[in-house]
């Protein structure tokens, strides 16, 4: 719940942005947030119009039947044909991807390249009996078969399932059951901090255990020519040496194919691009929560193309005479948008790499960025906490010159804000946090970052024609520009949104819409998202997110998210991330516990945690001092770098740790548990 939640941060600074960059910026009309409130939703024809159709849209919105809104009605497209033929005559020879193996391995996919590539994948599917509007599930770590494959399947009509290439077997059977997949595309194995894992195995595994049918297994090769251009041999000539896991021809069932004898016999076919509704689907999401099954996002074609390729154009700033790197996984929402449909879209070069951040040295990232000439820098404020704590020394020997750096996937505190502006973006470069969701489709508020001043610690202004608003539990707006916590939620449509949850409308409405809609209504105005985080409409207009409304607690009376409480203990020297959770007290009801990892060549000391408790009572107030403040060597992550509250919970309170399966590394939160003591 979000009543009272209270906002303690003080206002921080605000960063102008460089005029050399406002002067080159994609977006610098002052008047586009008024624009589209006076023409909502008409202005979001602009988005649309980014884009080739093969028939225009009559009507930009129907909201006749909320929440089951449709976007572009009557327009036809194809999302593969909008993200690699149409560039071939201006860009044919330009980078498209440019991948990087953590062996060593390097590959540029001109557009040209990509247009074979997709269209032989394209053949092989169909010849497998892969129709529209089928589902095919798509499990494959960071290699260009993945973006290849999500071409193709769009090139067709069908329906992509991308899962992220680190979840369990049980994980990826439960996909495949909820979308009834029999299609699956996988690899042998690919490699993660040194190791060649053997990802064929887990398949073999979630096959096994699925209730679907899974009729054909289609298998890339690592090292093999199906996974890059046709004859290309590996950049490290011992790589293959080190590939001990592959795909053994004796070790196929009936239902596995080689990838590379597919395309080898398709080489040169070319499929025409299936024409799509705009309503169509281009593929499901599903999301990992800890509890529960997983539910199936599904994205329609029309608006949320128009709206990934908008939002990459004019939050990220992206040219196509750009190298854009988005360091995230495609198995998740920020790769599908910001990895592959975006930035292809647009026509610009976008940087693919397999390994870990850190493997084999922790200047690996800012390695690939000199080398590739990174132009734009996208990642995570947990990543940013890491580079943080392994050191600016890490940067020191390479040279690179990016003009625009953005964050994603939780709210980044001021220190690492800082961090990250002064160290990565050498303080001239733009620094804009996003918040979205994979519901969202896209960036729902941040900054244009031309328009409006940087702000540590705030996640900005809604994108333009966007209803972002606060409301309390008692479904009643909070006072716009109140500086009060409350329920962040979205009071009208966008062109990213989901359409619903796959195969299940009522749960579609159950989970985002209930809490503050009307369901009796079927006028649009009644209803409205819930997005499940709290939020603060600061008094400049800005919106600064404070989490999950389950990541809240009580504090002698006081609700404090969070990511207020990490913010200041980020602040201490030291410190490069925190995570504080509730500690069951019997005078305060709930007490802050802090576990915090420590910058590289800074030791656990009682100095240390005095400047802990020091900087929280300085932030937000001696009430809201840490019950404890614990030195741990990792925090409990999931797979895509969520910290897992609950299990550190589950540690200060002396209960049975939750389930643990989707995490990175699943042994952490025991560790934990025996270094700070029951």
């Amino acid at each position: 719940m979000a009543r009272d939640i209270e906002a303690r941060l003080d206002d921080r600074e605000y960063v102008r942005p460089p005029v050399e960059f406002v002067g080159q910026a994609n977006c610098t009309d002052r008047s586009v947030h008024d624009r589209f409130e006076e023409e909502w939703p008409d202005a979001y024809e602009t988005y649309a119009d980014l884009l080739d159709w093969d028939r225009r849209w009559e009507t930009v919105l129907d909201d006749s039947d909320p929440p089951f809104y449709e976007w572009f009605v009557g327009g036809r497209l194809n999302a593969s044909r909008n993200c690699v033929d149409r560039h071939l005559d201006d860009r044919g020879d330009q980078a498209a991807l440019v991948w990087e193996g953590e062996d060593g391995s390097r590959r540029t996919v001109t557009y040209r390249d990509l247009y074979r590539r997709v269209n032989a994948t394209a053949a092989a599917l169909r010849d497998l009996g892969v129709d529209r509007d089928d589902v095919v599930t798509v499990h494959l770590p960071m290699v260009p078969a993945l973006p290849v494959t999500m071409l193709a399947c769009a090139r067709i009509g069908a329906v992509h399932s991308v899962v992220f290439a680190g979840f369990s077997a049980s994980a990826l059977a439960d996909r495949l059951d909820d979308a009834d997949s029999d299609v699956l595309v996988t690899v042998d194995g690919y490699y993660r901090r040194g190791e060649f894992l053997d990802h064929k195995a887990k398949v073999d595994a979630a096959v096994a255990e699925a209730g679907t049918d899974v009729r054909d297994v289609v298998v890339f090769e690592r090292h093999g020519s199906a996974v890059h251009e046709p004859g290309a041999a590996p950049a490290d000539a011992n790589a293959d040496a080190d590939a001990k896991e592959r795909v053994d021809p004796d070790d196929l069932t009936e239902r596995d194919v080689l990838a590379a004898d597919l395309l080898a016999e398709r080489e040169r076919r070319e499929v025409d691009p299936v024409s799509r509704d705009a309503e169509d689907p281009l593929f499901l999401m599903y999301t990992s929560g800890t509890t529960g099954q997983p539910k199936g996002c599904q994205h329609r074609t029309g608006g949320y193309l128009a709206y990934a390729a908008a939002t990459t154009k004019y939050v990220l700033d992206v040219t196509p005479a750009d190298t854009y790197w988005c360091a995230a996984d495609i198995g998740w929402i920020t790769g599908h948008s910001y990895i592959v449909y975006g930035p292809l879209a647009l026509g610009t070069t976008s940087v693919m790499y397999e390994g870990a951040p850190d493997h084999p040295h922790r200047g690996r990232v800012w390695e690939i960025a000199e080398r590739h000439d990174v132009d734009v820098f996208h990642t995570s404020p947990t990543a940013v906490r890491q580079f943080m704590k392994w050191g600016e020394q890490h940067l020191a020997e390479y040279d690179f010159d990016v003009r625009h750096l953005t964050t994603v996937g939780e709210p980044i505190q001021p220190e690492a804000w800082r961090w990250y502006h002064e160290h990565v973006g050498g303080g001239d470069a733009v620094v804009v946090d996003t918040w979205w969701q994979t519901e969202t489709g896209g960036h729902l508020i941040t900054n244009l970052p031309a328009l409006d001043d940087m702000k540590p610690g705030s996640a900005g202004r809604p994108c333009p024609g966007i209803g972002a608003a606060v409301y309390d539990d008692d479904g009643d707006p909070v006072p716009e520009r109140s500086d009060r916590a409350g329920n962040l939620v979205i009071e009208r449509p966008w062109p990213g949104m989901l359409q619903t949850v796959y195969g299940d409308d009522e749960r579609f409405v159950e989970e985002y819409w209930r809490r503050f809609s009307d369901l009796d209504s079927d006028d649009p105005a009644d209803w409205v998202y819930e997005t499940g985080d709290g939020a603060v409409h600061e008094s400049d207009g800005y919106f600064r997110v404070l989490g999950r409304l389950d990541d809240v607690m009580n504090v002698a009376g006081h609700r404090l998210g969070t990511m207020e409480l990490e913010s200041a203990v980020c602040e201490a020297d030291g410190v490069a991330e925190a995570a504080v959770v509730a500690r069951q007290d019997d005078q305060k009801g709930e007490a802050p516990d802090a576990y915090v990892t420590l910058r590289d060549g800074v030791d656990p000391s009682e100095s240390v945690r005095k400047g802990v408790v020091a900087a929280v009572e300085s932030a937000i107030g001696p009430f809201a001092r840490p019950a404890n403040v614990y030195f741990v060597d990792e925090l409990p992550k999931t797979r895509s770098g969520k910290i897992m509250r609950r299990l550190l919970a589950d540690v200060s309170n002396g209960a049975e740790l939750g389930n643990t399966t989707t995490l990175h590394d699943p042994s952490v939160p025991e560790r934990i548990r025996e270094q700070v003591g029951d």
